[in-house]
């Protein structure tokens, strides 16, 4: 369905991210993967895309809390594959404390990858998207870009502006073929959930098991996690020519969460 596509898909190392990005290649689409980790891993997976998919998989190591550096990862895409059509802004970071003793190094930290490296990006692709009249940008929000949780004023925030910025750049790319929507995923079992789950083991002296049952029914009433396949497949949608008239929309896989 994507054939001839080529797609960026930050983040895109593990997680939801290469997720994505496999979900794509599927389809036929090229990708450019960045993100962080072992540099043997990432080109395993690197690979292993091309291989098994018959795209064309390449890697830049962009760090997108810098703005430049967001700006040189759409121009080497550009370059070795030719041309962005998806744009895919999934990199994020988290930190879990109340406001007053927030660290504010992490505050900078969240607000400028989960939020700053996106308007980058996009300020970077859309002119090529402008010139050929076909573009498509998922932000990889969370259901925290629609309501709040406690300890987490940077991700909250930087959520919501992500939102923010999605229904912007809908609006002023309406009617030019390009749209612009967000995924809003609750619980998803990701290293950075893996991580809360074991502090609040520790914090209550349960088992990881309980943890994680307490985590989900806190929130989510189906109990369940979101695969990342779930939300693989929503990027998918996003991407057709099903969606090409939906634009400036939160998409919520949250198990009912926002329901309530």
């Amino acid at each position: 369905m994507l054939k001839g596509r080529v797609a960026i898909v930050t983040g895109s190392t593990s997680g939801i991210g290469l997720g994505i990005a496999r979900a794509l290649a599927a389809e036929g689409c090229d990708i450019m993967l960045n993100g962080f980790g072992d540099p043997c891993e990432i080109e395993k997976i690197r690979a292993g895309i091309e291989k098994e998919l018959a795209v064309t998989a390449l890697y830049n190591g962009a760090d997108l809390s810098k703005g430049e550096q967001c700006a040189q990862l759409v121009a080497d895409a550009q370059k070795r594959l030719g041309k962005v059509d998806i744009l895919v802004n999934n990199a994020g970071i988290q930190h879990v404390s109340p406001v007053e003793s927030f660290p504010v190094e992490r505050w900078d930290a969240i607000i400028a990858l989960n939020l700053c490296s996106a308007f980058h990006t996009i300020r970077a692709a859309l002119p090529g998207m402008q010139a050929r009249g076909w573009g498509r940008i998922v932000n990889i929000s969370s259901v925290h870009g629609l309501v709040a949780s406690v300890n987490k004023a940077a991700y909250v925030s930087a959520k919501h502006g992500l939102l923010g910025l999605t229904k912007v750049v809908a609006l002023e790319n309406a009617g030019k073929g390009i749209t612009c929507n967000a995924i809003c995923p609750g619980w998803v079992l990701t290293p950075l959930v893996q991580k809360q789950i074991e502090m609040k083991a520790e914090k209550q002296a349960v088992s990881l098991q309980q943890a994680e049952r307490d985590l989900l029914i806190e929130k989510e009433p189906s109990g369940t996690f979101t695969s990342i396949e779930e939300i693989g497949a929503i990027a998918v949608f996003l991407c057709s020519n099903a969606a090409q008239n939906m634009t400036g929309i939160p998409i919520a896989n949250d198990g009912g969460w926002t329901a309530q």
